[in-house]
């Protein structure tokens, strides 16, 4: 395995790695605070619409 394979490869592993992280971090942080952000507003102006619908 000759230098620019070698580093090829590093930029792989790199690419790779980077990519595997961002997935765990996705799954685990972001998509779970859109979800509960978006339940949250929705019940809010659900509940809000029930109070105007009583008046």
């Amino acid at each position: 395995m000759d230098l620019s394979q070698f580093s090829g490869f590093l930029v792989f592993l790199a690419i790779f790695t980077m990519g595997f992280w961002l997935m765990i971090f996705l799954i685990t942080f972001v998509i779970p605070y859109w979800l509960v952000g978006y339940f949250k507003e929705a019940w809010k102006f659900r509940k809000e619409g029930k109070e105007i619908s009583k008046k």
